[in-house]
């Protein structure tokens, strides 16, 4: 039964992720920001095991899981969660700037490099849900596609690092998706959220998972998923 370790379960793409593997009997071990978090995600995964680290917080991600037991293999370990704060470049503060970064992009780093060893083992995979904003930075958005486009050279350093380990390193790029981030950034924008204009969560878990299950002769590197309607 393969493991994976996957950020971000708590709503949205980790969320339909999460529930897709868990029906299908894989092993599941979720990060949580809190032990509160964690006890909500335990009883809506019957089973999963969680792992306590505040993903705003990288600097500590090492001493938090150095008291928890990790798991001997990991066969997916699926960066899902992210934050985003919109605005122009003449009035994001540092603060804006920091978490931002921290929780998108070293925290994902951060969890890589601690999880590594456990990955290399299970000839695993590595997935990290970017954004079309990791590809095309727009104006009001510098700080959040900044944070993206550096996962995308985490990504694609990591691939080229590890290929000959065996380690699958995939990055996808969803356009915008019906989620509780996406209200925010309506909301950021002065517009109606309609969710049913936008990507249903369920679509790109489908492209995550068939990314994970491609047989070991292929490797998707890059997946860019858009809205159809």
């Amino acid at each position: 039964m393969p493991t994976h370790v996957i950020t971000g379960a708590g709503s949205g793409i980790g969320a339909a992720v999460a529930r897709r593997l868990h029906e299908r009997g894989d092993g599941l071990v979720l990060v949580a920001r809190d032990a509160g978090r964690a006890r909500e995600l335990a009883e809506r995964f019957p089973g999963a095991r969680t792992l306590v680290a505040d993903l705003g917080d990288p600097d500590r991600i090492s001493w938090a899981l150095g008291h928890q037991e990790l798991p001997e293999r990991v066969d997916g370990l699926l960066h899902i969660a992210g934050v985003v704060d919109l605005g122009p470049v003449g009035e994001l503060t540092p603060r804006a700037w920091r978490h931002q970064l921290e929780v998108n992009l070293m925290a994902p780093a951060e969890l890589t490099r601690l999880l590594l060893p456990q990955v290399r083992v299970s000839r695993g995979h590595v997935v990290f849900v970017n954004s079309g904003a990791g590809l095309n930075a727009h104006a009001e958005w510098s700080a959040y596609a900044a944070s993206k486009h550096g996962l995308k050279a985490l990504a694609d350093s990591l691939r080229a690092e590890e290929h000959a380990s065996g380690v699958r390193v995939t990055s996808v790029y969803p356009g915008r998706t019906a989620s509780p981030m996406q209200a925010k950034v309506h909301a950021q924008e002065g517009k109606e959220y309609e969710a049913g204009r936008w990507i249903d969560p369920e679509s790109v878990a489908t492209a995550v998972v068939m990314a994970l299950d491609l047989p070991r002769d292929a490797e998707v590197n890059d997946l860019t998923v858009r809205p159809g309607r």
